[in-house]
Parts: C-alpha cells; sequence; structure tokens
C-alpha cells in the first residue's frame, strides 16, 4: 500500500536481508535477539521435562521461524503442578504466613521484573510480534507495578463484624480459596500473566499457570523470576501446552478450586461447561469484545482521529477491549475520514524491534489468515475500503491496517471479534440512534466516548452496557480500576479490590452472646 511506509529490518544475525515491503529499501538497526533460556516445564520450583518427553515449536512471527522447542505439558504434567501446588496451600508457609511477609517477596519480584525489563520485553517481541519500544516503556513496567499494588494488599484482607438480631455474635473470615487455575492469552504474555497471579498471590493461592501455546517464553522467564524473589516451591507453577489438552487438564481438575480465564467467549464456554461437570470451581471470565468508540459532532476531530486509531489499531489490534466499531456523528464524519487516512500515511507496519514501527506481525499463521479472511468478507459483503486490506511483505505475519467504511450493523466485520488491525467506520445521527446501535452487540467489554459535553459523556456513558467506559482517551488501565465484562464478554474482574476478592473466601463464625444490654 503506497500510503504506509512498511519497512522490515535487516536480520544481521541470520545474514538475512529481508528488504522494505513497500518501497525496496532496507533498514539497517539490528534486532535484539534474546537468549532463549528457559524452555521446559516449572512444577514445584524446578524446570523440567514433560512427562512424555514432547515439545513444541514456538515461532518468530516476523520471520515466520522456529524460535525455540519447549516443553508440550498433558493431562499428567498438570497433575504434578497441582499435586505440588496443593501441597503448597495444605500444608507449606505460603498461605499461613503474614500479609506484610508475602507483600514484601511480591514486591521483591517486581523489583526483579524492572531489572530485567529489556530481556523480558525482548523475549515478548520475539516470540509475538509485539512492538519492541512499547513493551519497555509502557507494557513491562506496567506489571511490576500491578505486582506492587497487590504487594500492599496482602496485609489489608480483613473480615467484617457483624451486629446480629438476636443474642448471637457474628464475624466474617477472608480466606484464600485455595488452588487456582490461571489460563492465559497470547496477547499481553507477561501482563496477563501477573494480572491473575498477583492477587492470586497477594490473597495466599497457590497456583498452576497455563500460558498459551502462541507465547511461552515470557511466562517461563517470570517462573523463574518469582523463584529468585523467594516465592516458596509449589507455590507458582507454569505448564505449557495447547488449549484442548493441558489447558483442559485445568479446566476439569477435581483439585483446583477456581479457575480464571482470558480468551475467547468460545473456549470460555469450554472452561465454564469443565468446571461445571467436573467439581463445580468457581470461575472467571475475560472474554471477547466488539467494543464502540462513539464520537461526536463537538469532538476535536484530530484527537477524535488519534483515539480511533489507538482504540483500533494499538497492538496490531490484538486487544481485547479494542474499538473496531467507530461510530462517527454526521457533521464530522468527513473531516475525520480525511483526518484518518492523513495520520496512516506515517503509519510503519515492520520490524517490531524498530523504534519507528507502529505494528508489528499478527502472531501466528491462523490469526493472520483469519484477519485476511475478514477483510475479504468485508469487502464481499459490500463494504467500502477506505485504506489498506492487504498483507504486506515476503516474510512474516504483517497486515496493512485497514479502514472500511459504509459499515452496516449486520454485517460480519461489524459483528464478529477480528482481533486484528481492522477499523470498521459508521456514520449516526443522533445520541439515541448512537446508544442503541453500540449496545447492538453480544459483547460488553469495554466502550469510548469522545466529546466535549458533559452531558452526552454523562448520559451515554451510563446508558451503554460495557464493563469499563472510557471518556476522551482510550486503553487506560490501572492497577487500582477494575475490568470486566458486560454479556458474553464474561464476568468477573481484573484489577483492583475485586480483583483479590474472586480468590477468597467469605467464611462467617457466629457464637451465642449471653446477657448483653444490646443486641
Amino acid at each position: 500500500m503506497d500510503t504506509i511506509n512498511t519497512t522490515v529490518n535487516k536480520r544481521k544475525q541470520k545474514g538475512e536481508d529481508m528488504g522494505d515491503v513497500s518501497n525496496g529499501k532496507t533498514n539497517s538497526n539490528s534486532r535484539r535477539i534474546p537468549n532463549i533460556k528457559f524452555t521446559k516445564l516449572f512444577i514445584n520450583g524446578d524446570f523440567v521435562d514433560s512427562i512424555s518427553g514432547k515439545t513444541f515449536e514456538t515461532i518468530d512471527p516476523s520471520s515466520e521461524e522456529v524460535i525455540a522447542k519447549i516443553a508440550e505439558g498433558d493431562k499428567e504434567d498438570i497433575d504434578l503442578a497441582v499435586k505440588a501446588a496443593r501441597q503448597a496451600f495444605d500444608h507449606g508457609s505460603w498461605p499461613r504466613m503474614p500479609g506484610c511477609e508475602r507483600g514484601k517477596i511480591m514486591n521483591k519480584f517486581a523489583d526483579l521484573i524492572d531489572e530485567n525489563l529489556e530481556e523480558l520485553a525482548a523475549l515478548e517481541t520475539f516470540d509475538v510480534g509485539k512492538v519492541y519500544s512499547f513493551e519497555t516503556n509502557v507494557d513491562i513496567p506496567s506489571i511490576s507495578k500491578e505486582l506492587r499494588y497487590f504487594a500492599g494488599s496482602a496485609d489489608k484482607i480483613h473480615g467484617k463484624t457483624l451486629k446480629l438480631s438476636s443474642e448471637f455474635q457474628g464475624y466474617t473470615l477472608l480466606e484464600p480459596i485455595g488452588v487456582v487455575g490461571l489460563i492465559i492469552p497470547w496477547n499481553f504474555p507477561s501482563a496477563m500473566f501477573v494480572l491473575k497471579c498477583a492477587p492470586a498471590l497477594a490473597a495466599g493461592c497457590t497456583m498452576v499457570i497455563k500460558p498459551a501455546e502462541q507465547a511461552p517464553l515470557a511466562a517461563l522467564y517470570l517462573a523463574h523470576l518469582a523463584k529468585l524473589a523467594g516465592i516458596p516451591n509449589g507455590v507458582l507453577n507454569v505448564v505449557t501446552g495447547f488449549g484442548d489438552t493441558s489447558g483442559a487438564a485445568v479446566a476439569s481438575h477435581m483439585d483446583i478450586d477456581c479457575v480464571s480465564f482470558t480468551g475467547s467467549t468460545e473456549v470460555g464456554r469450554l472452561v465454564m461447561q469443565a468446571a461445571a461437570t467436573s467439581n463445580l470451581k468457581t470461575v472467571s471470565l475475560e472474554l471477547g469484545g466488539k467494543s464502540p468508540l462513539l464520537i461526536f459532532d463537538d469532538a476535536n476531530v484530530n484527537q477524535a482521529a488519534d483515539l480511533a486509531l489507538l482504540g483500533s489499531l494499538a497492538n496490531k489490534g490484538e486487544i481485547c477491549v479494542c474499538s473496531s466499531r467507530v461510530f462517527v456523528q454526521e457533521g464530522i464524519y468527513d473531516k475525520l475520514v480525511e483526518n484518518l487516512v492523513e495520520k496512516l500515511k506515517t503509519w510503519v507496519v515492520g520490524d517490531p524491534f524498530d523504534p519507528s514501527t507502529h505494528q508489528g506481525p499478527q502472531v501466528d499463521k491462523e490469526q493472520y489468515e483469519k484477519v485476511l479472511s475478514y477483510i475479504d468478507q468485508g469487502k464481499r459483503e459490500g463494504a467500502s475500503l477506505l485504506i489498506g486490506g492487504k498483507p504486506c511483505g515476503k516474510k512474516g505475519y504483517y497486515i496493512e491496517p485497514t479502514i472500511f467504511e459504509n459499515v452496516t450493523d449486520d454485517m460480519l466485520i461489524a459483528n464478529d471479534e477480528i482481533f486484528g488491525p481492522v477499523m470498521c467506520l459508521m456514520k449516526f445521527k443522533t445520541i439515541e440512534e448512537a446508544i442503541g446501535r453500540a449496545n447492538a452487540t453480544k459483547y460488553g467489554l469495554a466502550a469510548g466516548i469522545v466529546t466535549n459535553d458533559l452531558n452526552i459523556a454523562n448520559r451515554v456513558s451510563r446508558s451503554i452496557r460495557a464493563g469499563i467506559i472510557w471518556i476522551n482517551c482510550y486503553h487506560n488501565f490501572d492497577s487500582g480500576c477494575p475490568i470486566g465484562g458486560y454479556k458474553m464478554s464474561g464476568f468477573g474482574k481484573d484489577h483492583g479490590v475485586e480483583a483479590l476478592e474472586k480468590y477468597l473466601q467469605n467464611k462467617a463464625v457466629v457464637t451465642p452472646i449471653y446477657h448483653s444490654p444490646w443486641l
């Protein structure tokens, strides 16, 4: 695409010149190829081979080449990890440790993440194609903050004293729920790892973490740092493998007390079914989305265009809260379209290690082909391709950032979660229309509003059924602000004290009280 400067760097370490996709130039910046240190399962404080001895390949999406062979965990390996976690919970020190001591170890874990930030960022960029500059400046620093937030919560887990209606007194105890299974996705491997494990650690739980097969490297490195921080053996276990084997074993395990899953709605259904048919373990699901961004006539067009691009195209569109449906009020529609196109002329798709890159490759071939198939579907359904819509380059899973206009609400691209760099532009007239169309989805994960009118902001934010609403901003996450879905986007919260609550049991204790002057 002529309007997008698409570059892929020379791979100096391998002597391979990939060239510039759009204009024949090459980039002289060298890639930061990390040293792969950990490829085995992490169970009971040790890195071990899978019982079967099987391995699988993790692929560099920018080159389509094998990075490393990773131990492939299966049901038997999950059983071992759960056994270690159960021993650590029932008889180990972690749940019985004063909260301040757990917090001290968690803060050390955060310190080690900060000290190894570049290594962790490089692993994640190499494994899933995330932009390295974003990893070092935003993503990895945020996870140490998450650990510190919950480290500060570990000694503040308190029950309540209850005034009962008869001659009894009561109080509640908040106790760790037990062994938890954490199934994490591939789009934010490190962030999701910590997002799940930090509140569970603070609560005093032990855990088995199953990372996505597309993104095992960061999880294994984080397990190594957790051990260095002093988290006792068996408290944190990582089993790499595939969803339909090791992931399914976590969801259906009879000795796991709680499972937290982030991923697709389709797999979320399977997790919930497995939990129900096994031991009725508690479930938290953060699932798909088709989030709307509503831009009103009074908005600043330049700011609105920036937010639309951020909301739709950040992390190559591989974000569950991605604002892939952009509703624009008719009065500023044409100006906004012009602004979007101008901004995309400077959008760089290419080597995620290049500081100038905005967008790296999709995570793997399957996701790459899925996104391209939706783009083809959009064309067949009659949407107008405003810009983009094609693969980039000769190697790697690169796709041009794509904007469709003249999209109708019944089109597949307006209903399905594409999980790629595809924006659907839609025009609206009234506030009532915008609210109705924004809510006309099976999902309810997030939404954005761009307006300078406080009345519009208040009315629309109250009316949209979604777990988080951003006003004049987007993708603004914070450790203290809960996020989670409505409808088929799931239930349960991550971030904030609400995340801690799902890893705790609330026990009531009642005793008689005699001859009290007060009831």
